[in-house]
């Protein structure tokens, strides 16, 4: 059963639900209240559940040939010494598909050029209020959500004052800089003292990073006041970092004040869903919030093949995902717990999870047969 699908919302989740819904016969119009794609945050880690779905998007190839390709995932305390490591490229062949890093601002670039490859309409500068929402329910068939964390609309109209995010007491102040060739291939996160700064390759030559410490809500403080507290809290950690925040590319620093979502009892209502972050906002302490973002279009998709009843299809989705989102929103509470204490043997004492049952876990529901994909590894 073909039917009409209204989308409000034009992010990572909107534009893979669009795209994979019009190749899969539907009708789908988007609506995004901004007058242009949003990129707020620097670069995304795709991790290979991402992948996987970059795959069934037909976009895996593209995104790759702008991508980073991280074989290892260094944890270094603020002197220099490395705590943890994670092989990443033992991971990429459990799960069969590569771990990818990106530049937010291409990754929807290439969303955006391929829904407009396909022909699908996107209506930008259309704000969405309650009073629209209802008119799309009674328009379409179905009415997506996936209008993010903070203001959502779809979410409000569900739940009320209910279920508002949280924050969650840190700040991230994200940019992008030149990178050292001898970096290219690993995510290193430095932490210590309640601090963290990550840097991760993105396509040659560039990076992405992330300053995080915690922070009491609604500062009033200027870009300039913002970059001099940046500078002044990393001048004595490793050079890599110093370097990342003099040479970053945009002088203008904004800090994000970080909220997540407690898992909501449903994401449904009549024939109005939630999905992506407006359903399940994480933590980027999770580096989970894109990739679930993706698979929730994903398996969409995959149960309406099944001409269940609307009812039956939005329930069965909601059963297929919410054990995975309450696992990835309550992995970046537990990891940010661990990188904003004070006491270091926090740090020293953490351990990464097996790579099998990190494979296991992430491509659960997604693919039986690691081997099948190992072609997407090269």
């Amino acid at each position: 059963m073909k039917i009409n699908i209204a989308i409000v919302g034009a992010g990572v989740a909107g534009l893979a639900l669009a795209i994979l819904a019009t190749e899969h016969g539907h009708n789908v119009t988007v609506f995004e209240q901004k007058n242009t794609l949003a990129s707020i945050g620097a670069g995304v880690t795709l991790w290979p559940n991402a992948t996987f779905v970059l795959d069934q998007l037909n976009l895996l190839e593209e995104v790759m040939q702008i991508s980073g390709k991280p074989l290892t995932m260094c944890s270094i305390d603020k002197y220099g010494n490395a705590q943890t490591l994670m092989n990443i490229e033992q991971l990429n062949k459990a799960c069969g598909y590569p771990s990818l890093t990106i530049l937010r601002q291409d990754l929807m670039r290439i969303l955006y050029q391929k829904a407009q490859s396909l022909g699908i309409k996107i209506q930008f500068q259309y704000p969405v209020d309650k009073q629209s929402l209802h008119l799309f329910m009674d328009q379409f068939d179905l009415v997506v959500g996936a209008d993010g964390r903070m203001r959502s609309t779809t979410r409000q109209l569900m739940f009320g004052q209910h279920y508002q995010p949280q924050y969650q007491g840190f700040i991230n102040i994200v940019g992008t800089s030149p990178l050292s060739t001898q970096l290219a291939n690993t995510i290193i996160e430095y932490r210590g003292g309640g601090q963290r700064f990550g840097i991760v390759p993105s396509h040659p030559g560039t990076c992405y990073w992330a300053a995080a410490w915690p922070e009491p809500l609604n500062q009033e403080k200027t870009s300039v006041d913002w970059a001099t507290e940046l500078t002044h809290r990393f001048k004595d950690w490793p050079n890599a970092i110093r370097q990342a925040i003099q040479s970053r590319y945009l002088a203008d620093v904004k800090p994000i004040f970080l909220h997540d979502l407690a898992p909501l009892p449903h994401w449904h209502n009549k024939n109005l869903l939630l999905i992506g972050d407006a359903a399940h906002a994480s933590l980027p302490t999770s580096g989970q919030g894109a990739c679930q973002a993706l698979e929730d279009a994903w398996h969409l998709v995959t149960v309406l093949t099944h001409d269940l009843p609307l009812k039956k299809a939005l329930k069965a989705f909601y059963q297929r995902r919410i054990e995975k989102t309450t696992a990835a929103q309550a992995a970046g509470r537990h990891i940010a717990a661990q990188t904003f204490s004070s006491d270091d043997t926090e740090m020293v004492n953490r351990t990464l999870p097996d790579t099998n049952q990190l494979s296991q876990f992430w491509m659960q529901g997604l693919t039986s047969d690691p081997a099948v994909y190992q072609p997407h590894l090269e």
